[in-house]
């Protein structure tokens, strides 16, 4: 049994997709064993996402991360990890297959 953290970041929210996607998930059978709205600081996010610190879309990430509430979704299952990576699609939505998370809902990389 896995676990992995899924992040439904601040688009989701405004565009009112978390059943939706939520829904997709435990289609997947997937649990959920835990989930909460928060509001990601910058230093938050900048930790979150420290690897991309040097990268030239960093600045605008962290503005758009901590622009409104993200969900943050713990997931547990067999595979969780490969269940989910499946279920989202590449990180650019545009060559993300339909049936993907991405694919369906992208509508910026």
């Amino acid at each position: 049994m896995e676990r992995t953290l899924v992040l439904l970041k601040p688009d989701a929210v405004q565009r009112r997709l978390i059943g939706s996607l939520v829904a997709r998930f435990e289609l997947k059978g997937l649990q959920i064993v835990g989930m909460k709205l928060v509001h990601a600081s910058k230093d938050l996010a900048e930790k979150h996402y420290d690897a991309h610190r040097a990268r030239p879309f960093f600045p605008s990430l962290i503005q758009f991360l901590t622009g409104g509430p993200t969900v943050a979704l713990a997931l547990q299952g067999p595979n969780a990890v490969a269940v989910v990576r499946n279920l989202m699609g590449l990180t650019d939505g545009a060559k993300s297959p339909p049936g993907t998370i991405r694919g369906d809902y992208s509508i910026s990389v």
